[in-house]
């Protein structure tokens, strides 16, 4: 087994370490925060990710798992260096490179030799010889090892991937980098640098492009009578088209998406192409946002003055605590400010957390502790994320504390003859 320095223990980091110490490896996470340092010390986990906080808990009491601050710490002794940094994209849409080039800086003195450094921070094309550039080191070798971890199930595909990307131009060290997934049953790809870069990139831009397609596919049902949910589903019995990411909803979001497909089209625009197809995707699903927020305003004509609307949902996707990119923090934000008050409940957003503030300091939203304080008094009722206990809402008490009798589903998570019975107004996406 190997020994393996994790640089960064934000949510790829973290879990990349968590999962390679359940792997059998020793691992060392190191991040430039003492206090989460030392809460991870102490088995706190500071994001929400199904089984991660077994693994961290497992790979503590087995030794295989520590945390240390500062990257130099990490990377003395170990054989593997993952830099798991940020990697946050600038106005004009390229990735921000500068934590990547500190943290290779920061080892670059302490590498044993004979060392591999492995960027799995979604990074531009070309960033390996960055890395080696600011390395200097002619002994140590720089390999792309791209994460696809979906946040909610990122342990899971850790363990089970549908691949492995390696990029390296040296076979070797490709090879020992393959071989620490040697317990994972996958197909291990191997290619050049710059391929595993654009692998990342294009996967993602891929699916947001799919994401993009079903949300005009539902303002075309819309528009004609037809319903989103049979359409989708006969679509996807063709294989050549598949069931995933045909789901419409508000608008896609997420740490990823957004900043991937937005790179891409930087990427090929520094190029010299003109990625103009991605562009569009990315003003679909502005529409989409739009679109949605419209539904809500509409919802609250001519409700008493003072009156609310119930936001279900706040985080990207259900599973996950993250708000960045949030498709419900878009939707809101044009719902506020068209002037309507929003009292929220989501069960991974406390009401005594500050996390939205701090991320949407502009942003005036209620935190309310469960669904039906929310809605007490709401002239409206949205859902915005696809959390499943919103499935089973109690439309009898919510017709008797609510004002109005209007639901915006924007997850089409409900069956909407359920809340039609109870005299409630529905509408979904696409039906």
């Amino acid at each position: 087994m190997a020994s393996i320095a994790i640089i960064g223990t934000g949510y790829v980091g973290l879990t990349t370490g968590a999962c390679f110490s359940h792997l059998g490896h020793d691992v060392i996470c190191a991040d430039v925060d003492a206090d989460k340092i030392a809460r991870l010390q102490a088995g706190e986990i500071p994001i929400v990710e199904k089984g991660l906080d077994r693994l961290v808990d497992e790979g503590i009491r087995s030794g295989k798992l520590s945390f240390v601050l500062g990257a130099a710490n990490a990377s003395k002794d170990a054989e593997f260096h993952y830099l798991c940094v940020p990697t946050p994209q600038g106005d004009d849409g390229a990735a921000d490179l500068s934590y990547l080039e500190a943290a290779a800086a920061e080892i670059a003195s302490v590498l044993p030799n004979n060392s591999v450094v492995v960027n799995k921070s979604t990074v531009p094309v070309g960033s390996t010889r960055v890395v080696a550039r600011v390395l200097g080191r002619s002994d140590v070798a720089v390999v792309s090892n791209p994460e696809f971890l979906r946040e909610g199930t990122a342990v899971s595909d850790f363990l089970h991937p549908d691949r492995v990307v390696i990029g390296s131009g040296d076979q070797e060290a490709a090879i020992r980098v393959a071989a620490l997934y040697a317990r994972i049953a996958a197909p291990i790809m191997v290619t050049d640098p710059v391929s595993a870069e654009t692998i990342k990139y294009a996967s993602n831009a891929f699916l947001a492009s799919k994401l993009s397609f079903v949300n005009a596919i539902a303002t075309l049902c819309e528009a004609v009578g037809a319903d989103v949910n049979d359409v989708v589903l006969g679509m996807g019995y063709d294989p050549r088209i598949g069931r995933e990411f045909l789901r419409p909803g508000p608008g896609w979001g997420g740490s990823c998406f957004p900043k991937d497909t937005r790179a891409l089209a930087k990427i090929a625009q520094d190029a010299g192409y003109d990625f103009h197809f991605l562009n569009e995707v990315l003003r679909v699903n502005d529409d989409q946002f739009d679109r949605t927020a419209q539904k809500l305003i509409d919802s609250v004509d001519g409700a008493a003055e003072g009156s609310h609307i119930v936001a279900l949902g706040l985080t990207f996707k259900a599973g996950t605590d993250d708000l960045r990119d949030s498709p419900s923090i878009e939707v809101l934000k044009r719902v506020t400010a068209a002037g309507i008050r929003v009292k929220a409940y989501d069960p991974a957003v406390l009401a005594d957390n500050n996390s939205l503030s701090r991320i949407y300091p502009e942003l005036d939203i209620e935190i309310m502790p469960d669904p039906y304080s929310a809605a007490e008094g709401a002239a409206s009722l949205a859902i915005l994320t696809e959390w499943d206990e919103f499935a089973w809402l109690d439309f009898d008490k919510l017709a008797e504390i609510m004002i109005g009798r209007n639901i915006v589903d924007a997850r089409n998570l409900l069956d909407p003859s359920v809340p039609r019975r109870r005299g409630f107004n529905y509408r979904g996406v696409g039906r």
